[in-house]
């Protein structure tokens, strides 16, 4: 619908709303489930013990949307929706991974339920770049 320039330097930039971004946060994230794995932290564990902050209310919210995004860009033939919406919550993510520490966190069922949510948000991400064509790595 407009014209657009394209930078190849920025097209491979991990800053800012770029594909790269979004792979790298995939990454990271999968690299955590993997540790988690290796160290035998928990990512199931009773949820009821658990209590739900702000940040990790707001990522659930942010997931919760995903079918709904996917149907709006379907009706307006709008990618871009998309492609916004994986943008969001990878910063979404990223903010959230830097104000509550996953591997720090005492609470076990807290900790548990962080891993869970990170989980869900690499394969929200992995779906929606799905659609759009684009492949995530699970190491970078």
């Amino acid at each position: 619908k407009k014209t657009m320039l394209f930078d190849p330097r920025e097209s491979i930039d991990f800053n800012g709303n770029t594909g790269p971004f979004i792979q790298y946060t995939h990454a990271r994230i999968k690299s955590l489930l993997r540790k988690a794995e290796a160290n035998g932290v928990a990512i199931c564990v009773d949820a009821d013990e658990a209590v739900l902050g702000a940040a990790e209310k707001e990522l659930l919210k942010s997931l919760y949307l995903f079918p709904q995004v996917v149907a709006n860009a379907g009706d307006s033939y709008s990618p871009a929706l998309i492609a916004n919406y994986i943008f969001d919550l990878a910063k979404d993510f990223n903010g959230f991974y830097q104000s509550s520490p996953i591997f720090k966190e005492e609470n076990e069922a807290l900790r548990a339920l962080r891993l869970k949510i990170s989980k869900l948000v690499a394969l929200v991400i992995k779906q929606g770049m799905s659609l759009l064509g684009i492949d995530v790595p699970e190491k970078m």
